[in-house]
């Protein structure tokens, strides 16, 4: 559905998007993510066809963005991180004239606008000033404008931020449900939301590539071992006596103690060891009470560190 083939963009000597390449297909949700100034930005603008490459292309349904710029951008619908709402327009008003942009037929039109205002649940809005609107509506409106003509792609920058918690849930449900019909390409810096909703991640940084895969495959590959999260009614000098005990573990990191008289730490087995079994077998010699074991895998987040050195923002 959505094909970036060797796509380039040059300011002078500044290079933000250097030989990216990547396929999403149709019906899947893809997570796009990078620190800031990694090239995401641009690259959405180009494949939108807002800004145009220095080379390659980009081919939505097997239209080229470059030769058949019209025909590409009749297959997409765009909610960037600030919706493009006029806010002295009321919702009915400001979504009849997106129909009238994306050339939707007189005839056609109400129904279209009635089932855009129905899917983002402001029908009920339709009749206020934007202007008037919370930020959690008003983003709801943009979402509305974006599935104008119902579009085969979805392109989403940011679309949660800002919003209260029962508006997060009630988005992230909504583009679940809307791989049934699109293909999505999601940008968020809440790493949680892409690892729950997108089917695949494209990490770039620098303008490259760094990985493209599944949640699960990017964290268990690039992530390495899972580690052992233990909690028990111990000292700290017995815990580390009783761990170092057992051969296949590589390290040991000191964990925030749950409550006085417990002491917690992560443990880390060497490669392709599993050591839980031997974990609770040894505390259970030393009559020593475990409160907590459990697996502890790496997050998406700490994964995406580690490949761009960036904490905390995409």
């Amino acid at each position: 559905m959505i094909e970036v083939k060797n796509l380039v963009k040059k300011y002078g000597d500044f290079t933000p998007v250097d030989d990216l390449s990547f396929i999403v297909e149709d019906g899947e949700i893809l997570g796009f993510l990078g620190p800031n100034g990694a090239g995401k930005s641009t690259t959405m603008n180009m494949i939108t066809g807002y800004i145009s490459a220095t080379s390659g292309d980009v081919y939505i349904d097997g239209h080229s963005m470059f030769d058949e710029p019209e025909e590409a951008k009749k297959c997409i619908g765009y909610l960037p991180e600030i919706p493009p709402v006029y806010p002295d327009m009321r919702v009915r008003e400001y979504l009849n004239f997106v129909a009238d942009l994306r050339e939707i037929p007189a005839k056609q039109k109400a129904a279209e606008v009635d089932r855009v205002m129905g899917l983002a649940r402001v029908d009920h809005m339709q009749k206020k000033l934007i202007k008037h609107l919370s930020k959690g509506y008003r983003q709801r409106v943009g979402l509305a404008q974006a599935l104008v003509g119902n579009p085969k792609v979805i392109i989403l920058d940011e679309p949660t931020v800002g919003l209260d918690p029962m508006q997060i849930s009630w988005m992230r449900e909504f583009i679940r449900s809307l791989a049934k019909e699109h293909t999505v390409i999601l940008s968020s810096h809440i790493l949680f939301e892409v690892s729950a909703i997108c089917d695949h991640v494209l990490i770039i940084n620098h303008g490259k590539k760094i990985v493209m895969d599944t949640p699960d495959n990017v964290i268990r590959t690039i992530g390495g071992t899972e580690g052992v999260y233990l909690a028990a009614k111990t000292t700290a000098e017995r815990m580390n006596e009783l761990i170092g005990s057992i051969a296949e573990v590589a390290h040991v990191r000191a964990e925030a103690a749950p409550s006085d008289g417990v002491v917690a730490c992560s443990v880390f087995p060497t490669e392709g060891a599993d050591i839980r079994e031997k974990l609770f077998r040894t505390f259970a010699d030393a009559n020593v009470v475990l409160l907590e074991l459990r697996t502890e895998s790496k997050t998406l987040e700490e994964v995406f560190i580690a490949l761009t050195g960036e904490e905390g923002t995409c």
